[in-house]
């Protein structure tokens, strides 16, 4: 069996467990939504939440490897439904030590494995583009590239996990980088769940806006004072670029 083929049933088998994980907890979970607006309703809520217990934290986690792992999900959802079930404090700590341990797991698998590896599950393209370009290629820059990249909304963050492996970066520091960079995003999309589940829509919206609004400013200062230019070199690589689109094989 090619390694080509292995990937193929490898990849199938996870969309197999997402549809799978999906369905479970629609089944278990789609009566509840019906009175979710209640005050019942959402103690109801809960109350099935705390009965799945570990079971439910390990069918949320297997949504967010597959999610990181494949690169063929958005990462809101699965943050958003850790706030509904854990809370916007619970759910943020609950998503950033799954995505350490899963953005762990792949870094030193590329490491190990080498480029091929990288290719069976991103675009060889997309993968060459940035591996070859010389703003990720500077020892003393790549660093802060990914700090910012991480931080903007939008930009391919499940590529750069596995991209990483390749650069020049020390593996702990990417990982830490990788993991609390995404804090903004996940933190907003928690606060939203949590509000979510409690009707509130319009704290969910303000926290998203809150977000944006925050992050915008701290890049757009930090750009200001970066008199290397490296914050602009790193938004500009994506911004007219097709990279994103590209980054699944």
């Amino acid at each position: 069996m090619s390694r080509k083929t292995k990937v193929t049933i490898f990849k199938l088998l996870m969309l197999a467990l997402i549809i799978g994980i999906l369905i479970v907890a629609i089944v278990y979970l789609w009566p509840l939504f019906k009175g979710i607006s209640t005050t019942e309703g959402k103690l109801a809520f809960k109350q099935k939440i705390d009965d799945l217990g570990f079971v439910g934290m390990l069918m949320l986690f297997g949504l967010q490897f597959a999610q990181i792992f494949l690169i063929i999900i958005p990462g809101e959802p699965i943050e958003i439904l850790a706030g509904m079930c854990y809370g916007q404090i619970g759910g943020a700590i609950f998503i950033t030590v799954s995505a350490f341990i899963i953005t762990t797991i792949i870094f030193l698998a590329v490491r190990a494995l080498g480029r091929k590896f990288v290719y069976s599950f991103c675009n060889e393209e997309s993968v060459k583009k940035i591996e070859n370009s010389k703003l990720f290629q500077n020892p003393k820059k790549i660093e802060w590239i990914m700090l910012i990249l991480f931080l903007i909304p939008g930009t391919p963050k499940d590529l750069l996990v596995y991209i990483a492996g390749l650069l020049p970066i020390k593996p702990l520091r990417f990982i830490f980088i990788s993991t609390f960079a995404r804090f903004p995003s996940v933190i907003s999309s928690t606060i939203a769940g949590e509000n979510i589940l409690g009707g509130n829509f319009k704290v969910s919206i303000i926290a998203y806006v809150a977000t944006f609004l925050i992050v915008g400013i701290v890049i757009l200062v930090v750009s200001k004072l970066d008199k290397s230019k490296t914050t602009e070199e790193a938004i500009n690589f994506f911004r007219d670029d097709k990279t994103k689109e590209k980054s699944i094989k």
